[in-house]
């Protein structure tokens, strides 16, 4: 009996371990396919296939907690409101938001040593954040406001930091936009991934997302700190002087020894094209912020032809989404060394979108105005970031991104809150959206091109 059984056992063990290779195969070409794309052009050996993976489980955990509180703040109740729920959220977050994002750059330019401690410290601050929420996010309760703002200021000290590494983790194969668009895209394909894991989450209950972003970030803290050693290097590096060190009052003599001491770079020293590619971007983060609002109130009430609100606002956000990660794929294929002419091509075909759809209403050109608001998002702010990489001193480099962040987040909220005022009429909507993005392009585009003839006033030095 016991060799009819060791007969009949070892074929069903190989049927079962055949099966479960069968199983595992996919994951496993996955993983392989990820891999190689993460570390293709010698991104492995650099650094930077660390931070584009870093960067996705950062990705993933900010959609998990966006999910949690859109469930509270938006799903959960009538659109008038919601409406009161969302402006409520804007300024309890984004007021004092704007008090502390201008510390974070100055504090972390005196942690030139400490760029990986500041990565997972901002990660382990979200993980305990999101276990905090997770008693209050079924009550929607004000507890939950704090919170949320230590979420936002912990996001954006993680944002500023990884944007400031990646110069240090470029492989020298790959341009500054190209290194920006790889990390971009590792983060949206996690975010699109975990998208759907948040709502199963949520299905399980309303806290179950937080929980998840808990043991995300977690693991993301665990990734910050196993980034290379490079990441902390401070070679050639001083502290960094925004000021000029002469007063009025000083002799002449103590005026001349000033001048002749070697001074610290300053942000005011990094040209126009830095300049005018805030003001670009600032146009384009307020039409994002304009449009994540005012869409998703006016699907409410007037979904898009044949389709329900829920449907109507799922195309939208899918258009958006998809534009992000098709101008994130552009910006990984861009050769041009040029962001300027980017900034200026796409906020000039943001602008002629904005019009169509004002002129001629109907939901193709709002799902069109999504997309390119989602392309000409994604391929601005890499562009913006390679011109603060290139034309910036490394020494201000940190606090340059703190501030251009704080900057279009400022704008991002301020047409967050045109949406939430405006009346909910398509016309109006696309011809206000049209109107700042005039007046946008009025103030860069021109002085883009000028930049971009003039050249940097920085050369990178490779």
């Amino acid at each position: 009996m016991g060799a009819i059984r060791s007969a009949e056992g070892g074929p069903l063990r190989r049927t079962a371990s055949r099966a479960a290779r069968v199983v595992r195969a996919p994951f496993r070409g996955a993983a392989r396919g990820i891999r190689r794309a993460t570390h293709a052009h010698g991104a492995g050996e650099s650094g930077l296939a660390k931070l584009i993976e870093l960067h996705a489980v950062n990705s993933a955990g900010d959609m998990l907690i966006t999910v949690a509180l859109a469930s509270t703040v938006f799903f959960s109740v009538p659109t008038d409101q919601a409406r009161g729920r969302v402006a409520l959220y804007l300024a309890v977050t984004m007021a004092p938001f704007t008090l502390l994002a201008p510390v974070i750059g100055p504090l972390l330019d005196r942690l030139p040593h400490g760029r990986r401690a500041a990565m997972a410290g901002a990660m382990l601050t979200r993980a305990v954040l999101a276990v905090t929420m997770s008693g209050a996010v079924a009550t929607g309760g004000l507890e939950l406001y704090p919170a949320a703002l230590g979420v936002l200021v912990a996001s954006k000290a993680y944002g500023v930091v990884r944007s400031a590494v990646v110069p240090r983790l470029m492989p020298p194969r790959i341009a500054l936009v190209k290194a920006n668009s790889r990390v971009t895209l590792g983060g949206l394909l996690a975010t699109g991934l975990a998208a759907p894991v948040a709502a199963g989450l949520h299905q399980v209950g309303p806290q179950w997302p937080l929980y998840g972003a808990c043991a995300v970030f977690a693991f993301g803290t665990y990734l910050s700190l196993s980034l290379p050693a490079t990441v902390d290097s401070a070679k050639g590096e001083v502290r960094a002087l925004l000021h000029a060190p002469e007063q009025r009052g000083r002799a002449r003599r103590g005026r001349l020894r000033s001048m002749r001491r070697p001074k610290g770079p300053g942000l005011r020293t990094v040209g126009a094209s830095v300049l005018h590619g805030l003001q670009a971007n600032g146009a384009l983060r307020m039409l994002s912020g304009f449009l994540t609002f005012f869409l998703a109130f006016l699907l409410r009430v007037h979904p898009l032809d044949g389709l329900g609100p829920a449907l109507s606002l799922g195309v939208v956000v899918a258009a958006a989404g998809g534009g992000n990660a098709l101008g994130t794929a552009m910006g990984a294929l861009l050769r041009s060394r040029g962001p300027e002419k980017t900034i200026a091509l796409v906020l000039t075909v943001a602008l002629a979108s904005a019009v169509l759809a004002a002129a001629l209403y109907n939901a193709v050109f709002v799902v069109l105005v999504a997309a390119v608001a989602g392309i000409a998002q994604a391929l601005g702010k890499q562009s913006l970031d390679s011109l603060i990489q290139r034309d910036v001193p490394e020494q201000v480099r940190t606090s340059a991104f703190a501030r251009s962040e704080t900057l279009l987040q400022m704008c991002w909220v301020v047409g967050g809150a045109i949406g939430i005022v405006l009346p909910l009429n398509g016309v109006v909507g696309m011809s206000v959206a049209a109107a700042f993005l005039a007046l946008g392009a009025a103030t860069a585009v021109r002085g883009l091109l000028a930049a971009a003839r003039r050249g940097s006033p920085h050369p990178r030095v490779a």
